[in-house]
């Protein structure tokens, strides 16, 4: 039914409202409608807080909920947590009808909710918008069924694929419209993640800074392999109260960071799927890596990554020796690029950014034969 979708896309519009607060739990939007009208609608606001569906029926008396249709954009939990099952509300108030976008991705919980729903003989319809439902949800998901955490990867660039000039040189590629898009990716991430050499020329603060509203700053991790931040006492002395990790050295001296990460170090520098997992199981849910190049070059080709953010700015800089988003020794051969999926594309001011999927596959065997 056409009505269906539209009351789904306004649950998955409003559950937006929840980005970089519900961590480490899922966006969710609830929309109420009884006899064509729209009585109640709620988002899940921030972790510890009500769910979507208990703020949206606390909008309206128990009578106007019986009979009603629910249209939900997760299924709703069965489970004692912070809060108390959403299922019992509906249990409760009994809709005449709820209606689903996905299950919850969480394979100990999964249908559980909908089998209760079930069984009490209200009308269960699941699917509806799914793929919007998961995309939305990308970092939810990945997190509930590996414990590893969703891995976006972040620059900007010229139009001929530099970061910076020859010189190191690098403020500002992008205009205000295409920064402030990127204090957005922050506050979405659980931490943010850079080389140390970044740190040591750049001076980053690496907070997220939004103009019209609070922002959520993420925890900033430091790769260090090289020790080149030993003994520095400076870094990040402007904002003391954000966490600073490092993953360096073993027993290395890093007066600045508030926890220090022993992770082997390999031919590539530090190993990037061991530091993911050390992360996970800290509670890290998602990483927005944002450079240099060397790291960029680390996540991408041992496999972390699973989507990129790359804003391109309309500017010419030019220069063999001018530093790319991805460095390190590449490949060898076209067929060994990694691929990418449903790119998109979005303007802000004069610049675009680019998104994309990652795809973990390669474009298969080498064509001899050439074109």
């Amino acid at each position: 039914m056409l009505a269906d979708h539209v009351y789904m896309n306004r649950a998955l519009t409003i559950a937006k409202r929840g980005r970089g607060w519900t961590s480490p739990n899922p966006m969710v939007g609830c929309v109420i409608v009884r006899d064509g009208v729209v009585i109640a609608e709620g988002w899940h606001q921030r972790v510890g807080m009500p769910h979507a569906e208990a703020m949206a029926c606390e909008q309206c008396p128990p009578e106007a909920l019986q009979g009603s249709v629910v249209y939900v954009t997760l299924e709703p939990c069965a489970h004692y947590g912070r809060t108390a099952p959403c299922t019992d509300l509906f249990l409760t108030h009994r809709p005449s009808r709820i209606v689903i976008a996905m299950e919850d991705p969480n394979p100990h919980v999964k249908g559980g909710g909908i089998e209760i729903l079930r069984s009490a003989g209200i009308t269960v319809e699941v699917g509806l918008l799914e793929k919007e439902a998961a995309r939305l949800n990308e970092i939810f998901i990945k997190y509930s069924k590996t414990g590893m955490p969703w891995v976006t990867a972040k620059c900007a660039m010229s139009l001929d694929g530099k970061i910076a000039t020859h010189t190191g040189h690098s403020r500002w590629i992008t205009g205000m419209t295409a920064r402030l898009a990127t204090h957005e990716l922050r506050h979405a991430h659980d931490a943010i993640l850079v080389g140390s050499r970044t740190v040591h020329y750049d001076r980053p603060r690496l907070t997220t800074r939004l103009m019209y509203k609070e922002g959520r700053n993420p925890v900033r991790i430091i790769l260090d392999a090289e020790g080149i931040l030993e003994g520095n006492r400076d870094a990040f002395q402007d904002t003391p109260d954000v966490p600073v990790w490092v993953a360096g050295k073993k027993n290395g001296d890093y007066p600045f960071a508030d926890e220090v990460i022993d992770l082997p170090v390999n031919a590539s520098g530090m190993d990037m799927p061991a530091l993911m997992a050390s992360l996970g199981a800290r509670g890290v849910t998602s990483v927005l890596i944002e450079g240099g190049g060397e790291t960029l070059a680390s996540a991408f080709f041992s496999g972390v990554v699973d989507k990129l953010c790359f804003f391109v700015a309309p500017k010419i800089i030019g220069g063999r020796d001018a530093v790319t988003p991805v460095e390190g020794k590449g490949i060898d051969y076209m067929n060994e690029a990694l691929h990418f999926t449903d790119l998109t594309a979005q303007t802000y001011g004069e610049d675009v950014c680019l998104e994309a999927y990652v795809t973990h596959e390669t474009s298969g065997r080498q064509d001899a034969a050439g074109v």
